[in-house]
């Protein structure tokens, strides 16, 4: 920054110092226009390049190609199964990402990956502000290209602003109606994307098209579409001034180390425009050229300070980088910088950007465990999966020959991508018997031996017959072990035998 003060008081020479246009602006949330409520000022960003909007637009190219492209991957699981890789098979009570398959018992997974969503995002935003906002958030992805189209049909900033305020022409109904279809389509294209994420894509196509698909396909398209069409095309920046909680949450996740896109008004004042073979001695950098306010989609000043409204997509950056190389000054007025080097600069020191602290280490931690957690359950995850369900309507029955005896509903899941056969044990009872319900194989022990097809549940009435006086009172604790035939599989549950006091 020391070198920064030096070469700003050095008179850049004519050739470097270009003509610059300044812009006619105001911030939408100036502070003099502040009001509880006001009609919203409609925001025409102006386009820029720079390393971070190439940056943006391979962002959006990226993650759009992921979403839009995701569910026609072909993931080959065998006959009978889906061939999608990515897969919520809501009727089979499957979710399937490629190799991984989630029961619904298995819920707790999808909760882990919140987790792990969450605490990444606290991360990045402890680290670095609000770059998931600027740079990943759906808000400003589909925000980016609806502009892309806006631009397409309507020109550039000035040519936009100037179609608002003329007359309704041919010329005007044409762009208009050209614009709005195409964005239609979009928003179609996305509603459809996402409900191919809950069906087999080539399958529901098919159906789309020749209208057999169901109600709800067309629902839920017809709903997502409309949400993209307004929230991309109509409300833009509303969404995260008003309707997103997460600018009021990051708040709290940033502390005085944390970067954020900030102006350096200890370089920039005090401002004003600048001719060519003017002095830059008792002067700031800024030129008031307003260009990191026309290419702000928030339409804000981010000379003013940090805001709530600023999503941190660094355009402001490359507009501002750009005036500086047009007028000979360095680079980096407006940049990733942290409050903590406000006050070092002041002090007459150096930046330092410092990641590591508390606060992130805490976040990083976390994130390992959690990550290490799933990842060790994902690897150690039993082939199957059983539970037990006791009769309650009677809680036993006396048998003739005075035993005891209980119901109880047994559910074998098999996780494996093979048949398998299982045995069912008993423990906790002497002299006790176990009998299924339409099960003719039995071992040596006298445990019914239950067949269960690759990836299915299925379900099995047992009863359990004791004599009286091997029982512990009423209630008596007993123990059911599920075992695989051919393997290693195994599992124990616990429940009750129920007697007459």
């Amino acid at each position: 920054m020391a070198d920064d003060k030096k070469n700003a008081k050095t008179p850049p020479s004519d050739a470097s110092h270009q003509k610059i246009e300044r812009a006619k602006v105001e911030a939408v949330n100036k502070a003099a226009d502040r009001s509880l409520y006001a009609p919203r000022k409609k925001i025409h960003p102006q386009r820029t390049k720079g390393k971070f909007r190439t940056l943006k637009w391979f962002m959006m190219v990226f993650t759009l190609g992921i979403y839009y492209l995701a569910p026609w991957i072909r993931w080959d699981r065998g006959e009978g199964m889906p061939d999608q890789a990515i897969l919520i098979d809501i009727a089979g009570g499957r979710f399937y990402f490629f190799v991984i398959e989630i029961w619904p018992q298995e819920v707790y997974y999808v909760t882990g990956l919140m987790i792990m969503g969450g605490i990444a995002l606290f991360l990045v935003t402890s680290t670095a502000g609000r770059m998931w906002c600027g740079y990943s958030c759906p808000q400003t992805i589909w925000t980016d290209l609806f502009l892309v189209v806006e631009r397409f049909f309507e020109g550039e900033r000035n040519a936009r602003i100037k179609l608002d305020k003329s007359k309704w022409t041919f010329d005007k109904l044409f762009k208009r109606l050209a614009k709005h279809t195409v964005w239609i389509i979009i928003a179609l294209i996305t509603g459809g994307a996402w409900v191919f994420y809950f069906s087999d894509a080539p399958t529901l196509v098919n159906q789309l098209i020749t209208n057999t698909a169901s109600f709800d396909a067309y629902l839920w398209i017809g709903l997502l579409a409309a949400f993209t069409y307004v929230f991309g095309g109509i409300a833009r920046e509303q969404v995260c001034t008003y309707m997103c909680p997460w600018p009021r949450i990051q708040a709290v996740m940033m502390d005085e180390e944390s970067l954020a896109v900030m102006y350096r008004y200890d370089r920039g004042e005090p401002r004003g425009p600048h001719k060519k073979d003017e002095t830059w001695d008792g002067r700031g950098d800024c030129v008031q050229c307003r260009q990191c306010m026309v290419v702000c989609p928030m339409g804000i000043d981010i000379r003013e300070g940090l805001q709530l409204e600023c999503i941190q997509c660094s355009l402001c950056i490359d507009a501002c980088n750009n005036i500086m190389n047009k007028i000979g000054r360095p680079e980096g007025l407006i940049a990733y910088d942290s409050l903590k080097n406000f006050e070092r600069r002041k002090d007459g020191g150096k930046n330092i950007f410092r990641i590591i602290r508390p606060r992130t280490v805490i976040y990083s931690a976390i994130l390992l465990i959690v990550s290490t957690v799933m990842l060790y359950a994902l690897m150690n995850r039993s082939e199957i999966d059983v539970n037990i369900l006791r009769d309650r309507n009677p809680l036993f029955v006396q048998l003739s020959n005075g035993d005891i005896r209980n119901g109880y509903t047994i559910k074998i899941m098999n996780k494996s991508e093979e048949e398998k056969k299982y045995s069912i044990g008993i423990n906790g009872i002497n002299n006790s018997e176990i009998s299924a319900e339409g099960i003719n194989d039995y071992n040596e022990s006298g445990a019914p031996i239950i067949i269960v097809g690759r990836d299915k549940l299925r379900s099995i009435k047992l009863f359990i017959a004791a004599p009286k006086n091997d029982l512990q009172g009423d209630s008596t604790e007993i123990t059911f072990t599920t075992s695989e035939l051919e393997g290693t599989a195994q599992d124990i549950q616990m429940t009750t035998f129920k007697g007459p006091k």
